[in-house]
């Protein structure tokens, strides 16, 4: 019980430090967040304020009617970006299902609808996972048979290829998905660059918040098959990508764990044979104190 003392302690001490390592840095982002976004939040709400009562009072409309107004046009937005529900658009959804990218842009509205989509969800969601895991560790081999042959050709002494190298692999490559794909979409949905940038970093991380959402103006997912093909395949492409970085993030994390382990499990060895040889001397002392009592015993009768 004893030797299992130390590791156990170290172990309680690595979850506790990474507990308030989580949580001092939520309290470091909602203090930046405060300070970057509430100011302009209330601007914001103080602008839109004014210009509601400018245009009740320019259209003479009550509260009542103007909130039922905003409110029909907040129910007839996605519908202006086309039908949502054919097979382009629904491929478009079940992806974002699965994915859990879930932007809410479209969302069911009968009860077998949702009722489908928790039930299609619940295998689709570890099936997906699983399955940019295992593409992820494919693509991970086959970089490290392209780097040990790249550096073959370089005569490099050192052929070994490094968890460090292939983190910085995927790290450009997924620099290179960002920067085009947001270049794609800037271009397409006419927005700023750093708005498309924001979209394929918020996409590709899951975040999904919705408030910039592909495909959603004048009818693309009807009218424009090659830039659907194109949406699709970056976020599958993009998610691998990712996926492929997370592996090598938590392979390094279980390295560094094991490691740890290694580590105390040889500290617990070196400390049972430390307890062994001091039970050893401890034994040897003491027979070697009871035959000098029975020698003075027997010399004194």
């Amino acid at each position: 019980m004893h030797r299992t003392k130390g590791p156990m302690k170290r172990q309680n001490v690595r979850t506790l430090a990474l507990i308030v390592c989580t949580f001092t840095y939520l309290l470091l982002g909602a203090a930046i967040f405060d300070a970057l976004e509430s100011e302009v939040e209330v601007h914001e709400r103080k602008r839109l304020q004014e210009q509601e009562r400018a245009w009740r009072d320019k259209y003479n409309i009550t509260k009542e009617d103007f909130e039922k107004i905003t409110q029909l046009g907040i129910q007839l937005k996605p519908y202006k970006a086309g039908t949502q529900w054919k097979f382009a658009g629904a491929f478009y959804f079940a992806t974002t299902v699965i994915t859990t990218i879930g932007y809410g842009h479209c969302t069911p509205k009968t009860v077998g609808g949702k009722i489908f989509c928790m039930l299609y969800a619940l295998p689709g969601i570890p099936l997906c996972i699983v399955m940019f895991q295992s593409i992820g560790e494919r693509m991970n081999t086959l970089v490290t048979c392209l780097l040990r042959r790249l550096k073959s050709l370089l005569k490099c002494q050192n052929k070994i290829v490094s968890q460090t190298h292939l983190i910085l692999f995927s790290a450009n490559v997924g620099t290179i998905v960002l920067t085009v794909g947001a270049a794609v979409f800037a271009q397409y949905e006419r927005w700023h660059y750093l708005d498309a940038f924001y979209y394929c970093f918020i996409t590709l991380t899951t975040i999904g918040f919705g408030d910039f959402v592909a495909l959603q103006r004048e009818d693309s997912l009807v009218k424009q098959p090659d830039y659907v093909a194109f949406s699709l395949i970056f976020i599958l492409f993009g998610l691998t990508v990712v996926s492929s970085a997370m592996n090598l993030l938590v392979l390094r994390f279980l390295t560094m764990n094991t490691d740890d382990q290694r580590r105390d499990e040889q500290e617990a060895a070196a400390q049972a044979r430390e307890f062994r040889r001091l039970h050893g001397d401890v034994i040897h002392s003491v027979i070697g104190m009871t035959v000098e009592i029975q020698i003075i015993v027997q010399h004194n009768p």
